[in-house]
């Protein structure tokens, strides 16, 4: 189903406010990426705009961990993979989705490292980059020039277990990897607008979105890994904990009192939160 190219109504900071919050650190910040639908990398609109407009501002990484709503897995994963490929883990959109190629390099002795850290994580040699991860990264660094891998969401772990795995790995900030949480923070496909990108936001996903940036400025984040304790609007937003659980990993890579930047906010298709934010 080919989606109109149409643009979001959103809020979103302006370049100078944006970029004044990335200064020169020896610890890599964290991303959070709210990556919406696959048509986003066809599409120039505020929210790729401002994708174009962070990579600008944070280079110089040895590689990038992206940890994706897209590879879910029983047990955990890390690849390895020396030349992961696009994934075109999708049907029934535009055929111009899948002449998009994004071909970095990976970095296998990265990800080996992650793999010491966490003990019992496999090394996976296959895995390309799924379409959480390169409809982003095209836009953040389109000449592909950063190695890249990804670590595979457990289905089976709860959204703690997810948090804990996260602050273990905290010394991979501390050797140049960028990291990236893809997903989305209110992601319910049963109550989306598919035919309109700015279709209008219901109350619940509104509730949510800012509940959430609320707990983010306070910095609760046991209650966000609680989710279910939030309420019915959290319920409805993460009907299935596959987009919310790279937020927690985001969370669980910060250190205490690290300041959080909201990078972009807005919603899509209705009930799409496309809200990112920069941890450090």
């Amino acid at each position: 189903m080919a989606v109109p190219l149409m643009f979001s109504t959103v809020k979103v900071q302006a370049l100078e406010a944006i970029t004044s919050h990335f200064t020169k650190t020896e610890k890599m910040p964290v991303l959070f990426i709210g990556h919406g639908h696959p048509m986003n990398a066809l599409f120039n609109n505020s929210f790729t705009q401002s994708l174009q407009r962070i990579g600008k501002y944070i280079q110089k990484q040895n590689a990038i961990i992206m940890i994706s709503a897209h590879w879910e897995t029983r047990g955990t994963y890390v690849s390895v993979n020396p030349a992961p490929k696009a994934i075109y883990d999708f049907g029934g959109f535009d055929r111009r989705l899948f002449d998009i190629k994004y071909e970095p390099k990976g970095h296998p002795a990265l990800a080996k490292e992650v793999a010491e850290l966490l003990p019992g994580v496999t090394e996976d040699v296959k895995m390309g980059l799924d379409h959480g991860a390169w409809t982003v990264l095209k836009f953040l660094y389109p000449n592909a020039d950063i190695p890249v891998f990804q670590l595979s969401i457990d289905y089976t772990q709860s959204p703690a277990k997810h948090y804990e795995m996260a602050q273990a790995l905290r010394k991979m900030r501390e050797k140049g990897v960028l990291i990236i949480g893809s997903g989305n923070i209110v992601h319910n496909l049963g109550r989306l607008d598919w035919e309109n990108i700015n279709g209008k936001t219901e109350s619940w996903a509104l509730e949510f979105d800012d509940l959430v940036k609320k707990r983010l400025d306070n910095r609760d984040f046991t209650s966000l890994v609680n989710y279910k304790t939030l309420g019915a609007a959290a319920l409805i937003s993460v009907p299935t904990e596959d987009h919310y659980l790279p937020m927690l990993y985001t969370l669980g890579f910060a250190a205490p009192s690290e300041p959080i930047t909201y990078l972009y906010e807005g919603f899509q298709y209705a009930n799409i939160s496309m809200r990112c934010f920069k941890i450090g």
